[in-house]
């Protein structure tokens, strides 16, 4: 060791300083009060000559050993560090002179697993601290024995920025002044048994590199100018039960590329204004992406996300993203976004075993282990793993103004047994297949994004049948607004893949939905889960020649539309794509460009969104059993379903009528509740869909003539594989 008379540290500190292992870095280096004098330590392994330079002057800190310096300063006195070595100079601030960021309350909050706003407590934030501008990093690792900041700032040397352990909190923090945006980083941990971990995303992160590349990215989420102000008053109305609700479900990565840029998908910003324009020009009332926080593998779709609070860099940074929300916003279009809270990768990078232990996750596998996807497990009874994740549904909503999420996976938390053999799961405590930490987690997510944010919604995709998934929390129920309607497309799907012969034997597989279609304000899925794997297209699952294919499933939106119950649907699904999708490529727009019967499909789903949201009969009632009558439910020899809908006391109803078998049905009496004409106002066999354009002339008279349980009736024209909605004439 070079020797020096009165530095201040101990041969132990100096060894563990330089070694990187010391976890109270703050208690050594920067300035200190040492035998009556002000004293500098300062640690830079790239120097071989330190000063402090006070008010232009240098005072010189001779060097204890490798890049570790110590010398005295005057009292009291701003200061900054001048380093040379191999011939260079260079003058930077101390970390170490900064103090904390934050704040008694901030610690409490954490420590309580209450701080709503996590994210302005964690994180990486760029901000002026102590008249210095640079960047506060924090990072919750109850068990590390230390934790550094490391990054392209600093050689990714753990040894340069260990940070200030905060109290009992768990909670490690370090302003480092200069550093900024867009700087790489990560955090470099050593475990409790004194193991160095694997370098770490941050959790909190805003941003990170492009895949494979792993680090987090410093982005300053601060001051965007929001346009949307209209759209955010009004929106509450736009997601009640009573509003019409039509989703256009999208993978950004391949709704369409730029094959003269090598196939990339579109940014944020083009999005912005191609698929916004698309989406308003088709009807729909909403987005839906799959999950665009930041994932390490593109074959996930976003469902493992590594960096939950990042919008995925594949688009755009933070900010562009923030654009293309509020692009949707001005044209009337809500944004959901896909949310993955049930399970994380196992990625060394990202959560597993984050501080050494099984921080975020249960430490037995037989609750925190998904043998269905390789994946980790929430572990929901720890409240501040329960805060991370309510404040991050709170992130996107109040900092990005996304209007609502779709919670995936809810089945897989709400039972211990999901998936699992007999012997391969823990039973709750009350000996039962539940999850309570997960319910209560969820009821807690709902209530406080309801309570903070009165205009949102929230939607389960939930495939069991547990009861209240849409319930209030204060009625006993999970709290969200909607739940996916899973049976209903499994049923409906599994009858129209059949030959319209067979149909007949499972009549019920169209008609069993309406037993339960009241129990939840339910969501007709027709998702992206629906075309991938091996389950072929929407147009490819039907039977029948390629006419025939098209008929059945023009009929089958025209069902689906009538039917009770707010719609989704999944990109090129719209215009019957003839292929599976794939997300390495664009979905088949050529097929739109060079295909009469696609563009009719596409035309179709246009206007059944128009009739949608322009009747209130089709829509106002949508979760209500006031709103539904069968008209013919039983009729399985012939394949045809007829039923009314119904909006409030002035609006006029609706009949919707069916016809699943290849044959056309002239003259085919169907009640009517109400006398007048009907206007035929959709008819999935016109022309215009690339029908045979056979129909009612525009319209039936009803008749005094009791049929079918109504008191009134009409003769129609029933065209094949189609679906007709009649609308009474006021």
């Amino acid at each position: 060791m070079a020797a020096t008379s009165q530095h201040p540290l101990d041969p132990g500190t100096v060894s563990r300083l330089l070694s990187g292992r010391h976890d109270d870095p703050f208690s050594v280096l920067g300035p200190h009060r040492h035998g009556g004098a002000t004293w500098v330590t300062a640690f830079d392994p790239g120097a071989e000559q330190m000063a402090a330079v006070v008010d232009g002057k240098e005072h010189p800190l001779p060097r204890i050993e490798g890049g570790l310096f110590s010398g005295q300063v005057p009292e009291e006195r701003p200061y900054h560090l001048r380093g040379r070595g191999d011939g260079g100079q260079w003058e930077y601030d101390d970390a170490y002179r900064f103090g904390p960021v934050l704040t008694d309350l901030d610690e409490y909050l954490l420590g309580e697993g209450t701080h709503l706003r996590l994210w302005e407590a964690l994180g990486a934030h760029v901000r002026v601290h102590q008249g210095a501008i640079g960047t506060h990093f924090a990072v919750w690792a109850p068990n590390a024995r230390r934790v550094s900041v490391v990054g392209d700032f600093n050689a990714w040397d753990g040894r340069r920025h260990p940070m200030r352990r905060r109290g009992g909190t768990g909670v490690w923090e370090i302003f480092v002044p200069g550093v900024g945006e867009p700087h790489c980083y990560k955090y470099e941990i050593i475990g409790p048994h004194g193991e160095l971990l694997p370098q770490k995303a941050d959790p909190v992160g805003f941003g990170s590199q492009h895949p494979p590349e792993t680090a987090s990215v410093i982005r300053d989420i601060r001051g965007y100018g929001w346009k949307d102000g209209r759209w955010m008053q009004e929106r509450a109305n736009r997601h009640r039960r009573d509003a019409p609700i039509s989703i256009y479900e999208v993978h950004l990565g391949s709704w369409k590329r730029v094959w003269a840029e090598g196939g990339r998908p579109l940014s944020y910003r083009e999005a912005a204004v191609e698929l916004v324009a698309y989406a308003k020009d088709m009807g729909f009332t909403h987005l839906e992406f799959l999950p665009l926080s930041e994932y390490p593998f593109d074959g996930s779709w976003g469902y493992q996300p590594v960096g939950l609070y990042a919008p995925t860099i594949r688009f755009g940074p933070p900010h562009e993203f923030r654009d293309l929300v509020d692009a949707a916003h001005q044209a009337g279009l809500g944004v959901l976004l896909d949310w993955v809270p049930a399970h994380f990768p196992t990625d060394a990078h990202g959560l597993a075993r984050f501080d050494g232990t099984h921080l975020y996750e249960h430490s037995d596998p037989r609750e925190g282990f998904h043998q269905d996807w390789n994946t980790l497990i929430y572990n929901f009874g720890r409240q501040e793993v329960a805060n991370f994740l309510v404040a991050n549904a709170l992130y996107w909503l109040e900092e990005h103004h996304v209007d609502g999420l779709r919670v995936d996976a809810v089945a897989s938390m709400l039972y211990r047994d999901y998936s699992r053999k007999a012997g391969e799961w823990i039973p709750n405590v009350h000996g039962g297949r539940e999850n309570l930490e997960a319910i209560d987690f969820m009821r807690r997510m709902n209530a406080t994004a309801y309570g903070r944010n009165p205009g949102i919604m929230t939607v389960a995709e939930e495939s069991t049948a547990f009861p209240g998934v849409s319930a209030p929390v204060d009625a006993g129920g999970l709290g969200f607004g909607y739940k996916w309607n899973m049976g209903w497309m499994n049923d409906t799907l599994s009858y129209m893949s059949r030959e319209p012969i067979h149909r007949k034997h499972h009549h019920h597989q169209m008609t069993f939905g309406l037993h339960y279609a009241f129990s939840e304000n339910f969501v007709l899925p027709i998702s992206h889960d629906e075309v991938v794997h091996g389950k072929g297209s929407m147009v490819g699952k039907m039977p029948g020649s390629w006419w025939e294919k098209c008929a059945n499933l023009r009929a089958y939106y025209g069902f689906m539309w009538g039917h009770p119950g707010k719609k989704l649907l999944f990109m090129g699904c719209e215009f019957g794509q003839r292929g599976e999708w794939n997300h390495r490529a664009q979905i088949d727009w050529d097929a739109v460009a060079h295909g009469p019967e696609h563009r009719g499909i596409q035309r179709l789903v246009r206007d059944l969104n128009t009739l949608y949201r322009a009747e209130p009969a089709l829509h106002a009632r949508d979760s209500e059993p006031e709103g539904f009558q069968w008209i013919e439910g039983g009729d399985a020899d012939n394949s045809i379903l007829a039923w009314v809908r119904r909006g409030f006391e002035n609006d006029p109803p609706c009949v919707v009528v069916c016809n699943f078998t290849p044959v056309e049905r002239r003259d085919h009496r169907i009640g009517l509740p109400l006398p007048g004409r009907w206007i035929e106002v959709m008819n999935t066999d016109a022309a215009i869909y690339y029908g045979g354009n056979r129909g009612n002339q525009g319209g039936v008279l009803a008749e005094e003539r009791g049929w079918m349980g109504q008191p009134f009736s009409a003769p129609m024209t029933l065209p094949p594989l189609s679906t007709l909605i009649f609308k009474l004439d006021r």
